[in-house]
């Protein structure tokens, strides 16, 4: 007969797997929200459930995020408890009041402090001035960082006039979400990082041109006629990416730290894997 270990218990999470799981909760109220306005939110949300009304809701999901991720690094006489209440009052407004329907109106009628706090939440250097931006821009200047989507599905999550390179974004299948999300569970946050960019790389290069003989021409910019986004075809493959990545770590085998060929390997083998586990192309 087996004897459990009375004494046995799961180790707590960690600060991180907090932050990351209330980061999952404002994916998912905010993307019902974008979703009643007529816009689209996550791909990879579940459904928020709740019996409280959507004002508590936001105030609460907004303060546990927060309170986890975002207390610091503001400007000398910014206060983060007041900073962090001061924003929740604004999100609740723009629900109240049709801001993720008509997110530049809805910031045109808002106060310079009103609008300084938006600024300093979305960290950015120079004030909003609301007729300056786009829909996107706009409406993730209402979103909680971690909920901020690409809604015109060009690659780029744009926050007000800063643009931010996301994987998972907003538009990753669920299936691929899911295959990442397992692959990179116990990594590192800087580890977890790198191939967070390497995943954007075959966008940055469908954005290079080059002539007939293999000389760079020009970098396509974000909003340019010709700016492409490799991800958004129905027929991209995740698993062609993995398979390209090992390709890649073994024809350079000898040209890189050993260590580094074989994190690589081990990465790409198990992203590849689990990409296969949850059906994700």
């Amino acid at each position: 007969m087996r004897v459990e270990n009375p004494t046995a218990t799961a180790a707590p999470p960690t600060r991180q797997e907090r932050q990351d799981a209330a980061g999952q909760q404002l994916q998912n109220l905010f993307t019902e929200i974008l979703l009643e306005s007529g816009k689209s939110g996550y791909a990879s949300a579940e459904a928020f459930e709740s019996d409280n009304p959507i004002e508590e809701d936001i105030q609460q999901t907004w303060d546990d995020w927060f309170t986890l991720a975002g207390g610091s690094g503001y400007p000398d006489g910014i206060d983060p408890a007041q900073l962090k209440a001061d924003y929740a009052q604004v999100l609740v407004r723009a629900y109240e009041e049709g801001g993720y329907v008509d997110p530049q109106g809805f910031l045109k009628n808002l106060s310079d402090e009103d609008l300084a706090t938006v600024q300093h939440v979305a960290r950015l250097v120079d004030p909003i001035k609301p007729e300056s931006l786009n829909l996107e821009g706009a409406l993730n200047l209402l979103i909680p960082r971690p909920a901020q989507v690409d809604y015109d599905h060009n690659g780029i999550t744009q926050n007000g006039k800063g643009n931010m390179l996301q994987f998972p974004d907003s538009n990753t299948p669920p299936e691929v979400v899911a295959a990442w999300e397992e692959t990179t569970a116990d990594m590192s946050p800087k580890d977890k990082m790198i191939h967070e960019f390497q995943m954007w790389v075959p966008i940055l290069l469908a954005n290079i041109e080059f002539d007939s003989d293999g000389n760079f021409v020009r970098q396509h910019e974000p909003g340019d006629a010709d700016w492409v986004n490799p991800m958004a075809s129905g027929d991209y493959s995740y698993q062609k990416v993995a398979e390209e990545y090992l390709e890649y770590l073994e024809y350079f085998k000898y040209q890189m730290p050993r260590e580094q060929y074989e994190e690589g390997v081990a990465f790409w083998s198990e992203f590849q894997e689990n990409l296969q586990k949850h059906n994700a192309r």
